[in-house]
């Protein structure tokens, strides 16, 4: 499996799958490569993303969304930019690139060797699994 790091980047598809793209942590940072677009996201927001799961239940609809578009609520995208999120907004660093959290993060979240790593199925919405288990 890929370190996450720059030099050995986590090699990702987008749920289904029809989409490939990269990411690597780096400092505070999650960097994602899809195609010519780079697009950053803080570090944390995975094991905040893994906790929020847990509260939701079986599934949570992805529900990615360009930054100036309106994520449906429930989802993966809202509360990735939500006021009541634990970093009180967007997780999406880079303004004008700040969306698709809710595409670009679950598939991450299930490569990250954490403690709180997480299992995500290829479809378009989330399952939380064991915090403990890794994949």
């Amino acid at each position: 499996m890929a370190a996450g790091t720059k030099d050995d980047p986590w090699q990702l598809s987008t749920a289904p799958g029809p989409s490939r793209y990269t990411m690597f942590h780096e400092g505070t940072e999650l960097v994602c490569r899809a195609g010519s677009t780079t697009l950053t996201y803080r570090v944390r927001a995975i094991d905040y993303l893994h906790a929020w799961l847990t509260t939701q239940g079986d599934w949570v609809d992805l529900g990615a969304a360009d930054e100036l578009k309106n994520p449906a609520g429930g989802t993966v995208e809202a509360w990735g930019r939500a006021e009541s999120n634990p970093v009180g907004g967007w997780y999406g660093l880079r303004k004008g690139y700040r969306g698709r959290f809710g595409m670009y993060l679950p598939r991450s979240s299930s490569n990250w060797s954490a403690p709180n790593s997480r299992r995500m199925r290829e479809t378009t919405a989330c399952e939380c699994g064991d915090p403990a288990e890794k994949l």
